[in-house]
C-alpha cells in the first residue's frame, strides 16, 4: 500500500508469495512525506511486524526554506507489541513506542526503531542551525504528538505539502501514517530532547536527543534535561 499514488488498489496491488518479486511503478504526482506498508491480509499483522516504510516526495521547485536549511534528519515513530501476536496487536498496548532515523545520503546514519541509539548517539547539530526534519508516524495503532524541547516550530508542512503550511507550532499531530516536515532553529548549546508529547509513549522509549555545541561536532557525553 503506498500512500504517495492514485491508482485502484484491486487492480495495480498485488500479493507477493514468498519466493515471488514484484514490480510497481507510479508517478509521485503530489509531494510530501507518505508511508507505505504491506497491504496483505492480516495488514495489521504486517505493520507491526516492521513491514512499513517512508516515501518522501520532494516538491519540484523544492520547499520555500530549501536555502537557509543547514541540516536535514529523516525521522520514523512506530511501536512494538508482543511478537507476531495478532491479538496484542489488535487490543494490547505497546510495550515500546520508538524512533528511527533515516539519511538521503549512503553515507548517512541510518538507525532501527529502538529505546537507546538516539540517545546514547545523539543527533549533532551547532548553535544557529536551521533544521529541517521529515517526521513518519508509521502506527500502526497510536497518534504522535511530534515535540522539540527547548524550540518552537518556525515552519510546518502538514504531510509535507508545502500548500499545507503553519508557522510558529509548539506540537505536530500526527495520526498514525501521517507525516510532516518540521523545521526550527536551534539558539543555545545544550541537549534538546526530541519526544511524543504522548508522554505515557515517550516513557516508553519514544525520546530522541539533538545535542547542539559551538562546533557541531560530539565530544562523546550527552545530557537530557527535565
Amino acid at each position: 500500500d503506498f500512500h504517495a499514488v492514485h491508482t485502484a488498489p484491486s487492480k495495480n496491488f498485488a500479493n507477493v508469495e514468498p519466493d515471488e518479486t514484484g514490480t510497481f511503478r507510479f508517478p509521485a504526482t503530489k509531494p510530501g512525506v507518505f508511508m507505505y506498508h504491506c497491504g496483505t491480509s492480516p495488514i495489521l499483522s504486517h505493520i507491526a511486524n516492521g513491514m512499513h516504510g517512508t516515501i518522501i516526495v520532494k516538491p519540484k521547485d523544492g520547499y520555500p526554506n530549501d536555502d537557509v536549511i543547514d541540516r536535514e534528519f529523516i525521522m520514523i515513530q512506530n511501536e512494538w507489541y508482543k511478537y507476531n501476536d495478532l491479538d496484542d496487536f489488535s487490543n494490547g498496548e505497546p510495550s515500546q513506542v520508538v524512533f528511527s532515523v533515516k539519511s538521503f545520503d549512503e553515507d548517512g546514519r541510518n538507525t532501527n526503531g529502538d529505546t537507546f541509539s538516539l540517545k546514547d548517539e545523539p543527533l549533532l547539530a551547532k548553535v544557529g542551525d536551521r533544521i529541517r526534519m521529515y517526521i513518519n508516524n508509521v502506527g500502526p495503532n497510536e497518534v504522535s504528538s511530534f515535540h522539540v524541547v527547548g524550540t518552537i516550530f518556525d515552519d510546518v508542512y502538514m504531510d509535507g505539502n508545502p500548500y499545507n503550511h503553519f508557522q510558529g507550532l509548539q506540537t505536530v499531530m500526527l495520526p498514525a501514517s501521517g507525516g510532516a516536515v518540521v523545521e526550527f532553529t536551534v539558539t543555545e548549546e545544550g541537549s534538546y530532547p526530541i519526544v511524543t508529547h504522548q508522554f505515557n509513549h515517550a516513557q516508553k522509549g519514544a525520546v530522541a536527543i539533538l545535542k547542539v555545541t559551538e562546533t557541531g561536532e560530539d565530544d562523546g557525553k550527552a545530557t537530557m534535561s527535565h
